[in-house]
């Protein structure tokens, strides 16, 4: 949708049938903890960006305290659903849905990096000026630090993020994760 509205040669390169088959193709625990981690951080946006910014319009922050409450909502639901569906397993079950979380956010990431590097080299072609060579690394790592914080990290040290997480797994289970997390940095 973006790609219609700016100038051309913007682009995003993933076909979101070919994104679903992945996510649709690993555990139910760990589709379930991707999916409280994104309402998370889709809170912690309103939050941190909307919220506070009294300059914005008083209907634009109307329309995002609403998807918020929404968002609010959709947290608890799927909460619920990923506690009910935990206790259905077994603890190998679990042991492997926790790595599929991990594949899952690795995958994630591989997006986060292809629209980084597609973003940096669109804002260096429009930006109106001549982007020097060796300022594009810096320009795609700025993109993918603010990419990997909004769509991964925020998410996942959300707290209430962290106690519903912990609550589910082990002590091992958890540096897994958090080491994983780490190589995203």
């Amino acid at each position: 949708m973006l790609g219609e509205v700016l100038p051309g040669g913007y682009r995003f390169d993933f076909d979101p049938d070919m994104v679903a088959r992945a996510v649709l193709g690993k555990s139910t625990w760990a589709v379930l903890a991707l999916t409280l981690d994104i309402e998370l951080f889709t809170q912690a946006h309103y939050r941190q960006s909307i919220d506070p910014d009294t300059e914005l319009s008083e209907l634009f922050r109307d329309v995002f305290l609403y998807h918020w409450k929404e968002e609010c909502q959709h947290a608890l639901l799927d909460e619920l659903e990923f506690l009910r569906h935990d206790s259905t397993l077994t603890a190998e079950e679990r042991d492997r849905a926790v790595d599929d979380f991990i594949e899952l956010v690795a995958a994630v990431d591989g997006i986060l990096q292809a629209q980084a590097a597609a973003d940096a080299g669109y804002f260096a072609a429009n930006c109106g000026r001549t982007v020097e060579a060796d300022e594009v690394p810096a320009i795609e790592a700025a993109f993918l630090a603010a990419y990997r914080w909004q769509y991964i990290h925020s998410g996942a040290r959300h707290p209430y993020f962290g106690k519903v997480l912990t609550s589910l797994i082990t002590e091992s289970q958890g540096q897994r994760i958090q080491a994983a997390l780490a190589t995203l940095h």
